[in-house]
């Protein structure tokens, strides 16, 4: 099963269940999920073959969306579903093919269609680091400079490095990351609708949710709305997260 944190204490409504994005860890949503915490309980998972979850064979979404049903079959069988970029493809793909499971859905920044760029070059630079040599974050961080400008992009990949007495690695399985790529960035072919609940919360300055998205979003979650984050790009919740956490909050009533 995947690793799973939880804040809050079970209050016979429906756990929130939080679903991160690629090369990312349940860790990086621990502000937003202690607040959100304050009302009800709040289940952060790794996904497969990110931070402590086990390293899988597979990053396919229909193996992602069967990993986050057996985590809400074991915290009692229904939840809110939120997830971010991957973890929103992979909450869909739960909600067309289980829905049962899924009471309400909330999709960040990512639509039910294939994307063309890739996130390979983030592969490339962890692989440039030498981690035989490796005892702090910043001797890392040097490394990825040359390769990654972005502060923030450095300064969120190295909460996936894992420094201690064995030595520096990595938590994010780098192989398969890599390997599956295409189907990350992509969309499986999946049938049914979801006619739940559904919010797409965009960052309004994103390009991953479109307008040339809305017909299949309508056919898929028929009860589907979309809301913007002002301000914000793919990286929301991070970027605006009062914004974001009241939008969220403001769905879930």
């Amino acid at each position: 099963m995947l690793n799973f944190i939880t804040e809050g204490a079970p209050d016979g409504t429906p756990p929130l269940i939080i679903a991160h994005g690629l090369y990312g860890s349940a860790r990086n949503w621990g502000v937003l999920q202690k607040r959100f915490a304050a009302s009800r309980q709040v289940i952060a998972v790794d996904m497969r073959n990110h931070g402590e979850s086990p390293h899988l064979p597979s990053q396919s979404y229909p193996d992602m969306a069967r990993d986050l049903a057996e985590v809400i079959e074991a915290n009692g069988g229904r939840a809110d579903v939120l997830g971010h970029s991957m973890g929103g493809k992979a909450g869909m793909v739960l909600a067309l093919t289980r829905p049962d499971l899924v009471n309400r859905l909330i999709v960040a920044d990512i639509a039910p269609v294939a994307y063309t760029h890739s996130q390979g070059d983030k592969i490339v630079a962890m692989r440039a680091v030498d981690l035989s040599t490796t005892t702090r974050r910043s001797d890392a961080d040097a490394q990825l400079k040359p390769h990654l400008a972005d502060d923030m992009l450095r300064s969120f990949l190295l909460q996936s490095l894992r420094l201690g007495e064995g030595g520096a690695s990595w938590r994010l399985n780098l192989d398969v990351l890599e390997a599956d790529m295409p189907k990350i960035i992509g969309w499986p072919e999946v049938s049914g609708q979801f006619i739940g609940p559904t919010l797409f919360l965009r960052g309004a300055l994103s390009d991953y949710v479109l307008p040339d998205h809305a017909a299949l979003i309508t056919r898929l979650f028929p009860h589907a709305k979309t809301e913007s984050v002002a301000g914000a790009n793919h990286w929301l919740h991070a970027e605006k997260p009062r914004e974001f956490q009241a939008a969220v909050e403001g769905f879930l009533g």
